[in-house]
């Protein structure tokens, strides 16, 4: 368990959610408030973009993520909540 309001993710492990995922627009919320409040909406964002935002401020991370093993579970669209809930059952 990592709050990260407290901690940020740490680049590495942001790195192996992006290999999971497959991009750090996957892990990115545009529903972040600051995300219009930045003016980001309006930019064309690159990879190296929306990592070097996600390591600056947790808002942009989609949450929950949950880790288990070699398993990686992103957002809290019910498949994803389903998915992890399963994973501990194993």
């Amino acid at each position: 368990m990592q709050d990260i309001k407290e901690q940020n993710i740490d680049a590495k492990t942001l790195d192996w959610l992006k290999e999971k995922a497959g991009s750090y627009e996957a892990l990115f919320s545009k529903r972040a408030m600051k995300y219009r409040g930045l003016g980001l909406d309006k930019m064309k964002l690159t990879e190296a973009d929306y990592r070097k935002y996600l390591l600056e401020e947790y808002t942009f991370l989609k949450r929950p993520f949950i880790i288990n093993g070699e398993e990686a579970f992103i957002g809290n669209a019910k498949k994803e909540v389903e998915a992890a809930l399963n994973s501990f059952s194993k």
